[in-house]
């Protein structure tokens, strides 16, 4: 089967991104499953219900998680239901609303999508998570005997370090294992040894001249100047769209995986 993972959706210049490619990709290259980073979708921060919609019109199967899956309260309902394809990271404290890990239907059969968070540092470095290395260990040993197609877990965070060691980790016992939230795609997308795909970030959807979605007028005062400045998100230029798509043989392994990036 082919599973399509999509970069950080980066506000409406990423959703229109997606409508724009994914409805195309979806002809082009037969993909049976495509999941996409949502954590950034509402103006680049969260997803409200009504962008969680458009992003199921245009194609988008299933919404993995991030640090900012839950600012918008609207969407833990969804989060919470195993029956909508949306999720947060699963190594949130107990206690946290919503679920980590879902599954996703396909002709195929049925698809386990997890999310991890990393060490995410800037004012959320503070915050409590969960080892998510032990998270996954124990998501896996629990659906081991659920009949799956395939496996797919997004690790969001900042460190290449643990973005490579959790890869590593969980080869052969995942279909892919992701990285994103730098919105910056590295070049290392590969089959490890025993048979899972990696890439340490798999980039944005979303305006190309800027920083990371963000206009540079907007960030470079507080770096230069150190004053306080709100994020704004690029709206003008070209665009962009990163993603990978991964081809999984009949043991829930990759036979390959593919970088597709694009500028509109």
């Amino acid at each position: 089967m082919n599973i399509l993972y999509v970069g950080d959706v980066m506000g409406d210049v990423g959703l229109r991104v997606v409508e724009q490619v994914v409805p195309q990709l979806r002809k082009e290259r037969g993909i049976d499953l495509v999941i996409a980073q949502a954590e950034n979708v509402t103006e680049g921060r969260g997803i409200n219900l009504a962008d969680f919609q458009r992003m199921r019109a245009v194609g988008i199967d299933f919404c993995s998680g991030g640090n900012w899956s839950l600012y918008h309260d609207e969407i833990v309902q969804a989060v919470s239901d195993p029956a909508q394809p949306i999720i947060r990271p699963a190594n949130y404290p107990i206690g946290t609303p919503g679920l980590g890990w879902k599954y996703a239907d396909t002709k195929h059969g049925k698809v386990l999508v997890v999310s991890l968070l990393g060490k995410i540092v800037g004012k959320d470095a503070d915050k409590p998570v969960d080892n998510p290395l032990r998270v996954v260990d124990q998501i896996l040993e629990d659906q081991k005997d659920v009949e799956k197609a395939a496996t797919v877990i997004n690790f969001h965070g900042d460190f290449s370090s643990e973005k490579v060691v959790i890869g590593h980790y969980l080869d052969g016992r995942a279909t892919l294992v992701v990285g994103d939230h730098w919105h910056v795609p590295t070049a290392d997308a590969r089959v490890l040894p025993a048979g899972t795909a990696h890439i340490t970030d798999v980039g944005m959807c979303g305006a190309l001249d800027s920083s990371l979605g963000v206009t540079f007028d907007s960030v470079i005062p507080r770096w230069r100047d150190g004053k306080q400045t709100r994020n704004v998100l690029a709206e003008g230029g070209p665009r962009q769209f990163n993603a990978v798509l991964v081809d999984a043989n009949n043991q829930g392994l990759a036979h390959s995986i593919e970088q597709i990036q694009r500028i509109l």
